[in-house]
């Protein structure tokens, strides 16, 4: 049961939130409808690496077929219009997006690691058939953990609007969303944990073998600190907000006033997180010398400037495997 008269519309986040979705939706279909055009047509060879930016650029995907439906509620002053069975699956598809997105970067963020600091791992050996196997189980937890939200009902009914949330005032929450709260939380520390030690290990290992001045290496290290770039100015801001919105909702149970601006913050902070599909295109390119490449010749054939193509970007380096 939730607390319906802490339900008011969030004015602060109408007001913010659309521009900033509809920025990231303008500058994010492009990228990543260029990022499918060169997966799709212009990859020679298809490597463990590969498989998992693409399973990222899919994850994308349920992010921009969701946000207009996002835009399109909050302009209307948060009111949702499309029935209760799609505000569950465009809420389960939202959540499928930022935690394959979050699953994919550590992932590609660990196969830059052993790369580096363990050359020789049975992991660098990983087929491109295991490598989709790899994929198909993470999808699959993926989903699983999210299919609560299928289950639970998230059409808020207030003051004759109908507001489509998964995170909202409630009594006693309900099995799936006690489940969504618990996997929001554990898919950002566990994730950022194991980047953390990724990033330093690497540091480490360069400066003790004295190996900076290699370029390959160099381009590893640039994958790994860009994934927790990424990942920090995406997702750090969404569970900062969000923990603290528990906290003082825990701590004055009933108080609308003191949750509404912690609430609007959270809300807010949730644009950050879309802001991943956006930033995923940089990513691809320092990964894949054959993405790189193939984005400068694009811009060559324009003629308006000329950039240096690779010739090693179709063999085998470090910063394709």
């Amino acid at each position: 049961m939730n607390n319906s008269h802490c339900l008011a519309a969030q004015d602060l986040v109408v007001k913010m939130v659309p521009p900033i979705l509809i920025v990231e939706l303008i500058l994010g279909l492009p990228a990543n409808m260029v990022a499918l055009w060169i997966f799709s047509c212009h990859m020679p060879s298809w490597r463990c690496n590969t498989v998992y930016l693409l399973n990222l650029l899919i994850a994308d995907f349920f992010l921009l077929v969701s946000v207009p439906f996002r835009i399109h509620s909050l302009m209307r002053g948060e009111d949702w219009v499309f029935g209760g069975a799609w505000c569950r699956i465009n809420l389960f598809m939202l959540a499928l997006n930022r935690s394959a997105s979050i699953a994919f970067m550590t992932i590609v963020a660990v196969d830059r690691y052993f790369k580096v600091v363990h050359p020789h791992h049975w992991v660098n050996h990983l087929t491109t058939g295991k490598a989709i196997r790899l994929s198909t189980v993470t999808w699959t937890v993926v989903l699983a953990l999210h299919l609560p939200l299928l289950a639970t009902e998230l059409l808020h009914k207030h003051n004759n609007k109908r507001l489509c949330r998964s995170f909202s005032y409630y009594d006693d929450l309900p099995p799936g969303i006690m489940v969504h709260y618990g996997v929001y939380i554990l898919e950002f520390f566990l994730p950022f944990l194991l980047l953390s030690f990724c990033s330093l290990r690497i540091i480490c290992f360069l400066r003790s073998r004295q190996m900076g001045s290699k370029q390959q290496v160099k381009r590893a290290i640039q994958v790994v600190m860009i994934i927790v770039g990424v990942f920090t100015v995406c997702f750090l801001p969404g569970i900062v907000t969000g923990l603290a919105f528990l906290a003082i909702q825990k701590l004055h149970p009933g108080d609308c006033d003191s949750h509404s601006l912690p609430s609007q913050l959270f809300s807010i902070s949730i644009a950050f997180t879309y802001l991943n599909s956006t930033l995923d295109p940089v990513i691809y390119c320092f990964s894949s010398s054959t993405f790189r490449n193939t984005l400068k010749a694009s811009f060559n054939s324009l003629g308006i400037f000329h950039m240096a193509v690779s010739r090693r970007g179709n063999r085998s380096t470090a910063s394709d495997l």
